[in-house]
């Protein structure tokens, strides 16, 4: 499991300011209470209501940390008002990155802040179920997580009468197992049905046709995690946590050649703030940041400045996506780290789309042949029209995503691109690009 890397003093702890004092056991119910957990939930039931609770999450600016962000309000306000026998909450805390273990560690560190905050949009939606949803290959978490909702069940913070409200959440521990597509929100619904996981069009979004063909809101543990708190402080004092680029805090994955580790930090932080943290490249210069995951973008050493918000990161061609940030020096070719994402998004696509499925296969192999020298005149201009089409026709965010390691190398990097495919050479010494003799044969066509 990941750990907490130390942030500045003056930074909230939105989310994690209970893990120091839950560290012991963080299964203890009695320790979490005495620290506050479901002190929000008593405000929801016997102030707020369930309009006032949906109106202060909508005021506090609060956007979905799963990577697309959606605002929080708007999405319970949707599932709210839809006319139905039966509504669902889901807590997505599928962590599809292999490389990031942030909502495992969140649910390890304190489960209560996400079962308080699962049953408070629940009670607001007006849903009955909610289901928390993890990877299936964490037995421990499994079992902890059950006996939590367990001993929030008996103690009636959830169940028939919730804090003697009258209104039933009952709330189940999911455990699913599957590809990298099961952190689309889609997807995982499918999976919980014991369907494929396969993604669909949207509209109909799943606040109005989710889990089982009713109104499902699905929320990431983060986002779930931080609404105890914006009630209990207010939804302008969470707003107040822009960094200059959005609300609140949000836990990033940080791995470097000096260190790695999670860190809860404001929206809004620079890129700078965050390779610090992690120690940034050690004793080697920095060469490139990969931010978002395996679908996100490769950013140069000059783009540090560069707020840590969906927007901005957007506009230089990345994304917040699994909320992972690697640190790369200069050891590492920009060309054989874009092709091997690549090659991950295309191993990793559910097959639903032509563009999808068989574009990225392509976007792939031409990443191959500049990596090992059999480059073409056309691949630079067969990667960006490929690119663009795969992009624009897209279904999921994965179809639209998965591109940007590769078009974010065009664009910062493109003179070492040009190395491999003019020059046939590699300077960080990671390919072994061969040049090709005049007149040789070359391989068919794309």
């Amino acid at each position: 499991m990941s750990t907490f890397l130390p942030t500045p003093r003056d930074w909230p702890l939105i989310l994690t300011g209970r893990a120091e004092t839950l560290a012991a056991d963080p299964s203890d119910l009695d320790r979490a209470v005495a620290a506050g957990a479901f002190d929000a939930l008593r405000k929801v039931v016997r102030d707020l209501g369930a309009t006032g609770t949906i109106a202060t999450i909508a005021a506090s600016g609060l956007r979905g940390r799963g990577g697309a962000g959606i605002p929080t309000g708007e999405k319970w306000r949707a599932a709210a008002s839809r006319d139905t026998d039966r509504r669902y909450v889901v807590a997505n805390a599928y962590d599809a990155d292999p490389g990031v273990h942030t909502s495992a560690a969140l649910l390890g560190a304190d489960p209560w802040i996400v079962i308080e905050g699962l049953v408070i949009a629940a009670f607001a939606t007006g849903a009955t179920e909610a289901i928390l949803a993890l990877r299936a290959d964490d037995p421990a978490l499994v079992t902890m997580l059950e006996g939590a909702v367990l001993a929030a069940e008996e103690a009636g913070f959830l169940g028939h009468d919730v804090v003697g409200s009258g209104h039933r959440v009952t709330v189940s521990v999911r455990p699913v197992q599957g590809a990298y597509m099961l952190g689309e929100e889609t997807v995982l619904l499918k999976a919980l049905e014991g369907k494929r996981g396969q993604p669909e069009q949207q509209p109909p979004y799943p606040t109005e046709r989710g889990l089982w063909d009713r109104p499902t809101v699905v929320n990431n543990v983060q986002t779930l995690a931080a609404v105890p708190w914006i009630l209990r402080e207010g939804g302008q004092r969470f707003a107040a946590i822009d960094g200059g680029a959005g609300a609140g805090t949000i836990l990033v994955q940080l791995r470097g050649p000096a260190g790695a580790g999670i860190a809860e930090v404001p929206m809004g932080t620079p890129l700078r703030t965050l390779v610090d943290l992690a120690g940034g490249s050690g004793s080697r210069p920095l060469k490139a940041i990969l931010v978002g995951g395996p679908t996100g973008g490769i950013l140069p050493a000059d783009l540090l400045d560069t707020p840590y918000a969906f927007e901005t990161l957007r506009d230089a061609g990345a994304q917040i996506g699994s909320g992972s940030v690697v640190i790369a020096d200069d050891r590492a070719c920009v060309v054989d780290l874009a092709r091997l994402l690549t090659r991950f998004a295309a191993d990793q696509a559910c097959g639903k789309t032509i563009p999808c499925r068989i574009g990225l296969r392509r976007l792939s192999e031409i990443g191959d042949r500049i990596a090992e020298g059999r480059s073409r005149p056309t691949d630079a201009t067969l990667i960006t029209d490929l690119a663009h089409d795969i992009a624009a026709s897209a279904l999921c965010d994965h179809e639209r995503t998965a591109v940007l390691p590769l078009t974010s190398g065009m664009r910062y990097f493109r003179s070492e691109i040009d190395d491999h495919l003019l020059r046939s050479t590699c300077p960080a010494g990671v390919c072994t690009p061969f040049a090709v003799a005049a007149g040789a044969a070359t391989p068919g066509p794309l």
